[in-house]
């Protein structure tokens, strides 16, 4: 453990004194490079369902589909297509505020979208699901499948991450919030 003489010069220099050895604007980079890798990753499975959902009126059934699964599918397209607008916000973010030294500003509107796309990218599985378990069974099966598939979701990307942010703010420092 550092002395208080220690810490108290650590925090002048500018570094995280409780945590890495990093500025405020390295932290702001880490945090950057982190969320634009998280991106990149959501942004191939993103990019395959939307263009899956562009070529699928062009399937032989396509004009087949009834009203509700037509309603469906125009519903999933549009979550699917602001799935990819909002993942892809937070590179032309960064690209035309290149150098204007406002990452901090950055960091946090990235955060946004990238939250915002995660929920279109759920609603457009999900949707894409739903049209598909509709156009192959009917009844309890459709109902079970996407609340199965609705639950996943939520626990998986929100509940049981939510949760432990709140046991972990809870359990540190203020200063360690960041």
């Amino acid at each position: 453990m550092e002395s208080a003489t220690a810490t108290d010069v650590r925090r002048l220099a500018g570094l995280d004194p409780d945590g890495r050895n990093e500025t405020a604007l390295e932290r702001c980079d880490r945090n950057l490079v982190e969320l634009l890798q998280e991106v990149r990753v959501v942004q191939t499975g993103v990019q395959v369902l939307f263009a899956f959902l562009l070529t699928a009126p062009l399937a032989a059934r396509f004009p087949d589909l009834t009203s509700f699964q037509r309603h469906v599918y125009f519903v999933t397209l549009l979550a699917a297509g602001a799935s990819a607008v909002l993942l892809i916000a937070p590179t032309a973010y960064h690209r035309i505020l290149f150098r204007c030294g406002d990452k901090e500003y950055l960091v946090q509107v990235a955060n946004r979208f990238t939250l915002a796309g995660l929920a279109c990218v759920a609603l457009s599985m999900v949707g894409a699901l739903l049209l598909v378990t509709d156009l192959m069974f009917s009844g309890a099966v459709v109902a079970v499948t996407i609340a199965v598939a609705a639950l996943g979701f939520v626990c998986c990307w929100c509940v049981l991450p939510v949760l432990r942010r709140l046991r972990l703010t809870a359990q540190t420092s203020p200063a360690r919030r960041r």
